[in-house]
């Protein structure tokens, strides 16, 4: 019995002053060098301005910042577009860039979600409102966009090029 105790006392012992040892840890996130690590979404803004150019494609896309915000401006070998970039980033961490105001090229609409009709309702066509406004996904200074789709959701955003994923390089 009295090792039992004795066991007891020299463990509390060590509970306590191991515990008294600890030195308060600041509530910062270091990496492996100990230094603090900057948010990734700032050093991403920072680089997000400059001018992104297509392989296979005459599109070029300049990205500027002003005090509002990002700003585009969309070349082609037929157009010249201006406006709002927003950019934003999702709970999985990767990112996008929306060039606001540019109307898309082609759009026939999911099919997927159409339902069945009876012949009334699908002899009168149902008028599809265009989308506007161009996504394109950021990753390491390449903008990507995915042209167009596919039968079951057919359009087409930049009609002056024919690729599916328009790869915009920082130059």
């Amino acid at each position: 019995m009295k090792l039992n105790k004795l066991g007891y006392i020299i463990l509390t012992a060590l509970l306590i002053s191991s515990c008294n040892d600890k030195k308060a840890e600041p509530a910062i996130e270091k990496n492996n060098n100990d230094t603090i690590a900057a948010p990734e979404i700032a050093k991403t803004d920072e680089s997000l301005k400059g001018v992104y150019k297509a392989d296979g494609c005459d599109i070029s896309i300049e990205i500027t910042e002003t005090k509002d915000g990002y700003h585009y401006f969309l070349k082609t070998n037929l157009r010249e577009v201006k406006g709002k970039a927003t950019f934003s980033k999702n709970e999985s961490g990767e990112q996008y860039l929306v060039l606001e105001g540019i109307k898309w090229d082609e759009y026939e609409g999911d099919i997927s979600n159409e339902e069945e009709s009876d012949s009334i309702s699908a002899s009168q066509p149902k008028e599809l409102e265009i989308p506007v406004g161009i996504g394109a996904g950021y990753v390491k200074d390449t903008l990507t966009i995915q042209n167009y789709g596919n039968a079951m959701n057919s359009y087409t955003k930049i009609s002056e090029c024919g690729l599916k994923y328009i790869q915009l390089i920082k130059k």
